[in-house]
């Protein structure tokens, strides 16, 4: 498997199992079952409909879900093919591209969703900024770091 592959499969993965976590044990706390969780996620395609189907929609959700995270570890991945200092400065880009990552999903892709829009807290926009930096950003350009420039 090329050093570009690794990186797209273990920055993916770990960016779509730390924050799938992350999200499950955030919205938990707040008494919001996983099934709920991950059916939000579906009904950005499905609409409210996909709070009625069970685990077919849930896990539909977790579906779209992994889906995004390799989706965005690919761009990321790509762009330090273009810009190797981006994997050279995996600390910084990383963080960076958890912002960005937050601010396209949460500016762009959310607002042009069938999901039902609903307000948010301040608290939970910060912990969700948080957890874009520190579970979708820096896994994902470690992965870039380690497996496409070892050297680094």
């Amino acid at each position: 498997m090329s050093g570009v592959l690794k990186a797209i499969v273990w920055g993916g993965a770990a960016c779509a199992i730390l924050d799938g976590i992350a999200a499950s044990v955030q919205f938990g706390l707040k008494g919001i079952k996983p099934l709920r969780v991950w059916q939000g996620v579906a009904s950005g395609l499905l609409g409210e409909p996909a709070f009625r189907q069970g685990w077919a929609s849930g896990g539909f959700g977790l579906l779209l879900h992994c889906v995004i995270a390799f989706s965005v570890a690919t761009v990321f991945i790509e762009a330090c093919a273009q810009i190797p200092l981006l994997a050279r400065v995996y600390w910084i880009s990383g963080a960076v591209y958890g912002v960005l990552v937050f601010v396209v999903m949460n500016l762009v892709m959310v607002p042009l969703s069938a999901r039902a829009k609903r307000p948010s807290s301040s608290q939970v926009i910060i912990v969700q900024l948080i957890f874009h930096v520190v579970f979708v950003g820096l896994p994902i350009a470690f992965a870039a770091n380690r497996f496409t420039f070892p050297e680094y």
